[in-house]
């Protein structure tokens, strides 16, 4: 079979937590394309879902099983997004969901179902159906890789991450893989990831450690600024650690959350430098707002001008789109005299461009061409208006974004 190769990080097993990966056939018949997970008993887990109110046929069941029963298997299918297909697609989801847990011997609502791919197509259920014994007698802890590869789309790479860490003298771990290269803009987390834990933790506890960390990786990502039908970003801790974190006061919980957002921004930044024909990674900061949401608003304005990634693309240091863009995102009473504008590298430093109101009198084109040849470029606007700042994460857009969306249904 084909398989998008590419090395990933040591992923480290993570006790309790099992995948298996097969080639189902859902759309194509030469790579894996379907996943199962498996949570050994009184696992916990957190999740967030896409806000889109489009959602999935697989986020409505994934939803609605998670609140019932304490879920035991994750199963994920690409090649059909199962959106966009009515009544059939809900039934759709549940047969899937009922073939694992009749593999299984678990009840129907243990399981939560995930899709990705095509909108608005009806799901190949026989062929998932007829795979899923197989992807469950694969199951193992070592299998993190395949099932990183078994999760994508148009992904070029499989996207990992993965870190251990010691909480109370006992050593946790923190493992995930993500999925997504275009329709990029979560607004929850990204277009499907899946991270676990062996700690102990309680769910409201885990939930409280997601929702911190997707709000500083994975809601902070765009490639194209468009919501999936089908994001959703799951958390698990099964309880094999020694170590216990039961409460989101103390050491322990902020030791917990710093390990997990490190996973899920590593995640998240894959898949931005993943983004459709992308060839360059852009950090866009706003410093010195008045609040967090009008630093979002001017970040987020910045990073979806198509003439502002296409000239990233051209690697043209034509910075007066980005101050166009800063003046166009709807800040009330903004001192245009006030705003500095820097763009920079690791290696080149932050080189001014404006200020004033104007360029900057001692910026030199070759200068800001030095930093726009780079392929990791930082954007970084100083409004002076408060104390308050946020950054997001983009990048490029090229001819072959048009190419690989244009061509994705054939």
């Amino acid at each position: 079979m084909s398989e998008v190769k590419n090395p990933l990080p040591e992923m480290f097993p993570v006790a309790g937590f099992r995948l298996g990966t097969v080639c189902a056939g859902v759309k194509q018949t030469d790579r894996r394309d379907l996943v199962v997970m498996e949570l050994c008993e009184g696992s916990q887990v957190a999740a967030v879902f896409t806000r889109n109110a489009f959602c999935a046929a697989p986020v409505i069941v994934a939803r609605d099983h998670w609140g019932q029963v304490a879920a035991r298997y994750l199963l994920t299918n690409t090649g059909n997004a199962n959106a966009g297909t009515g009544e059939q697609g809900l039934a759709d989801a549940l047969s899937c969901c009922a073939a694992v847990a009749e593999a299984a011997g678990v009840v129907r609502e243990a399981v939560l179902p995930f899709s990705t791919g095509v909108i608005s197509e009806s799901l190949n259920v026989d062929a998932i159906c007829t795979a899923i014994p197989k992807a469950i007698a694969a199951l193992d802890e070592d299998a993190w890789a395949d099932a990183a590869s078994g999760i994508l789309t148009t992904d070029t790479v499989p996207k990992g991450a993965s870190r251990q860490v010691e909480i109370d003298g006992h050593w946790v771990t923190v493992t995930g893989i993500s999925k997504g290269s275009g329709m990029i803009r979560p607004d929850m987390a990204t277009m499907l990831a899946y991270v676990a834990t062996d700690a102990n933790v309680p769910q409201n506890v885990l939930q409280a450690c997601l929702v911190r960390a997707v709000n500083c990786s994975f809601n902070r990502i765009t490639v194209d600024g468009d919501t999936s039908t089908n994001d959703a970003c799951m958390l698990v801790a099964t309880g094999q650690s020694a170590a216990s974190i039961d409460s989101v006061e103390g050491d322990a919980f902020e030791t917990l959350c710093e390990v997990v957002s490190d996973v899920c921004e590593q995640l998240a930044l894959a898949i931005v430098r993943d983004g459709e024909g992308a060839t360059k990674l852009i950090t866009v900061k706003i410093e010195t707002g008045a609040d967090e949401a009008e630093c979002l608003q001017v970040a987020y304005t910045i990073a979806h001008s198509p003439l502002i990634k296409t000239a990233f693309f051209a690697s043209d240091p034509n910075w007066g789109r980005i101050l166009a863009a800063v003046g166009r995102a709807g800040l009330a009473d903004l001192n245009i005299n006030a705003i500095e504008l820097y763009l920079g590298t690791e290696s080149t430093g932050d080189i001014c461009l404006a200020r004033n109101g104007g360029r900057d009198p001692e910026y030199r084109e070759e200068r800001g061409q030095q930093v726009m040849d780079q392929s990791e470029i930082t954007v970084r606007v100083v409004l002076n208006r408060g104390a308050a700042s946020a950054q997001v994460w983009t990048c490029d857009l090229s001819y072959d974004y048009v190419r690989i969306n244009a061509e994705y249904r054939s």
